[in-house]
């Protein structure tokens, strides 16, 4: 098993590339301590992913900083170490234009996106570098590359660029720590509020003929992307941007 006997920290655990991510960590033997801001929501995904020896959930809101210094002593204190620490928790808007959006909204993709993914690291990185080991996989998007036309998502795209960032800087300020940092960019997965978009199915089709693969992702291919990269088989990969887009960077730039 390719995590056995490592404790992982996955955010956003209650969502569907959550779930998988955590799935997939907990098929390969990690103990795996599932965060989101809704205990209930949490405890569903638990028990639909079937594995739940090796899962436990805790409360959090990653924006909150003595909420997220709590769960992250308690991880520590329960298992003696934090191996792997996930950041796929995130927040996207309903696309509208630039000029058209409220401060609120604007706030919350920040606070979630950046802030909260800035405050969760911060906390694991003070133990990894106690124990000189450690690994960490953002989740960012291909968006946060590429303006997609007609859809407009500028704040998003920019929270997201800022993770890819984040992770080549942490990935070099870390390396000599013995602590690797790589970031996975999902494309068009089938998860998510894209999911009610896709139950047309000439929407679907049309997402698809765009795609070199000819088809949308699902979120088992994001969670394997994300085990390789929290693996030993990728001990040597660091500071890297992994594109899960089933090719649609490399053919639109």
């Amino acid at each position: 098993m390719r995590l056995q006997d490592k404790v992982a920290i996955v955010t956003g655990a209650s969502s569907d590339i959550g779930k998988e991510i955590v799935r997939r960590f907990s098929d390969e033997g990690a103990k795996v301590v599932m965060i989101a801001r809704k205990i209930e929501d949490l405890e569903k995904a638990r028990k639909e992913i079937g594995n739940e020896k090796n899962t436990v959930s805790i409360s959090c809101d990653i924006t909150d900083e003595s909420q997220v210094l709590h769960a992250v002593t308690q991880v520590a204190d329960t298992y003696g170490k934090i191996d792997i620490l996930v950041n796929n928790a995130g927040t996207i808007n309903n696309p509208v234009h630039f000029h058209q959006m409220q401060d609120s909204e604007m706030k919350k993709l920040m606070d979630v996106n950046m802030s909260g993914v800035f405050q969760i690291t911060k906390a694991v990185l003070s133990k990894m570098t106690e124990a000189q080991s450690g690994v960490i996989v953002n989740l960012g998007s291909i968006a946060g590359e590429r303006a997609i036309q007609r859809v407009h998502l500028a704040v998003y795209s920019a929270t997201k660029a800022a993770i890819s960032m984040f992770t080549k800087a942490i990935a070099v300020e870390y390396a000599r720590k013995n602590i690797r940092c790589n970031c996975v960019n999902p494309g068009i997965i089938n998860s998510g509020m894209i999911k009610t978009y896709l139950d047309d199915p000439q929407a679907r089709k049309v997402l698809e003929e765009r795609l070199p693969l000819a088809r949308i992702g699902e979120p088992i291919d994001v969670a394997n992307a994300v085990l390789y990269l929290a693996s030993d088989e990728a001990n040597w990969v660091t500071g890297t941007i992994l594109n899960v887009d089933g090719g649609k960077t490399a053919s639109e730039g």
